[in-house]
């Protein structure tokens, strides 16, 4: 077995994939043969940064802004990829929010946003791509969740919901999509050196026991080991430095 799929002729989409994580599984398809759309909110500039990138590697790539916590924005976003790249085969689910609460400060709007941007955006992207992977008998959805989906975490209860939520969904989809030569796997990293640890004083590499924090290119590499491996589906993936059996 190759140590990386061969995408070759294959379309991605990554969601929230103009900085942090995203950006780096971005790169990493598009290392792996893949053709890739970048979506992004509001960071344009870094958005268009990413599929330069993309493009220095031989690969085609477009960026598309899109709120993609509101089904309307999803549809015109899955038609715009389909409209530069071709069919998505490649579907992975990274959007998501941290607002950092705790429970005095907590509030439904506070949980509403969180879980709409980290859990429906998953719903809508999925039911907006499976069809055509069903008819093409192919395709690959992975979800990136969090160690917060089965710990305390560092944000707070609405992002241990919305992970734990995205992790229920992964299996669920999995179970109905495998016959159709779909699967749908979660990979959830913990305390990754990002924007998002950097403005959190919680994440401490000192609690992690290998000693530092993680990178995007770790996390990307295990998006590559599920998106190549057909026979797995339906689980989660912990990318944590060991962090969960300390």
């Amino acid at each position: 077995m190759p140590p990386a799929p061969d995408l070759s002729g294959r379309v991605a989409l990554v969601t929230g994939s103009s900085r942090g994580i995203g950006r780096a599984i971005a790169l990493a398809l598009a290392g792996a043969g893949a053709d890739v759309a970048v979506n992004y909110r509001s960071r344009a500039a870094d958005a268009q940064a990413v599929v330069a990138a993309i493009r220095a590697l031989g690969r085609r790539s477009v960026a598309l802004e899109a709120d993609v916590s509101d089904g309307a924005a999803v549809a015109r976003l899955i038609a715009g990829v389909e409209e530069a790249l071709g069919p998505i085969d490649v579907l992975v689910n990274n959007a998501g929010i941290a607002l950092r609460r705790e429970l005095e400060q907590l509030t439904e709007g506070d949980f509403d946003a969180t879980l709409a941007v980290n859990l429906k955006s998953a719903f809508l992207c999925s039911q907006a791509v499976w069809p055509g992977m069903r008819a093409r008998r192919w395709g690959r959805i992975v979800n990136i969740s969090s160690g917060a989906a089965r710990g305390a975490g560092v944000v707070g209860a609405h992002y241990n919901a919305s992970k734990a939520g995205m992790e229920g969904l992964t299996r669920g989809y999995a179970a109905r999509l495998a016959k159709h030569g779909i699967t749908v796997n979660a990979v959830a990293p913990s305390l990754i050196e990002t924007e998002m640890t950097s403005a959190n004083s919680l994440a401490d590499s000192a609690r992690i026991p290998v000693g530092r924090l993680g990178s995007g290119a770790e996390v990307a590499q295990a998006v590559l080991m599920v998106v190549g491996n057909a026979y797995m589906t339906g689980q989660t993936v912990q990318v944590n430095g060991g962090l969960h059996f300390n």
